[in-house]
């Protein structure tokens, strides 16, 4: 089983979420730490979740998740409510960037993602989410690829996938009935050109049999 799917399993199915999409980030910029914080438990994996409950009336949040080394459990971090982002940043809209950041009312991580294509999936399902979920005050999405932010780009895709293919059976269906078409045609020659054989052998017969 995946990570992903484990953080689903574990941390939102059992309160009747369902989670829509997980990214695992390393931070771009240290963070401070009080110099008398101690007590630390080491290295960790982070992931940035997004989910949103079965039942209604339907509450979209997005969690932070850690992974502590040598543990193979996860464990919430911090959360908070979709009404409570303010904007995506995706760095750079020219190229493919595995850098974004998330500014929320009360918070501000700036965050590099396992992949450039990790994050892409990550905006894209959560500017779909914020589309759908948030009727006023939607976050600003900034410098992120146009193509993560044209609706659901992912089903787009997938139509046009099943669209390309319907269009080339039928191309296909198309090319065949046109050969069977001169198959027909050829065949149609090749029985008239043998009637008229068979016509001009009788009259041949008869001729010479008078």
């Amino acid at each position: 089983m995946s990570a992903k799917s484990a953080i689903n399993k574990d941390l939102f199915i059992p309160h009747d979420e369902k989670m829509l999409a997980a990214v695992q980030v390393k931070r771009r910029t240290k963070k401070k730490i009080p110099f008398l914080a101690t007590g630390g438990q080491g290295d960790y994996m982070t992931y940035i979740c997004l989910s949103v409950t079965n039942k209604k009336p339907t509450h979209v949040s997005i969690t932070k998740v850690k992974q502590f080394e040598g543990s193979s459990s996860f464990v919430r971090r911090s959360q908070w409510s979709i009404d409570q982002l303010r904007q995506v940043n995706g760095i750079d809209p020219n190229r493919d960037s595995p850098e974004f950041d998330l500014m929320f009312d009360n918070a501000f991580d700036q965050w590099v993602a396992g992949s450039s294509g990790e994050k892409g999936t990550f905006v894209q399902v959560l500017h779909h989410t914020c589309q759908r979920y948030r009727a006023d005050r939607k976050p600003e999405f900034v410098n992120c690829q146009s193509r993560l932010l044209g609706g659901n780009s992912i089903l787009h895709s997938a139509a046009d996938s099943v669209s390309s293919a319907v269009q080339k059976a039928s191309q296909a269906l198309n090319e065949r009935g046109e050969r069977l078409g001169r198959v027909e045609e050829k065949t149609g020659d090749m029985m008239n050109s043998a009637q008229q054989f068979a016509d001009t052998a009788h009259k041949l017969a008869m001729k010479h049999k008078c």
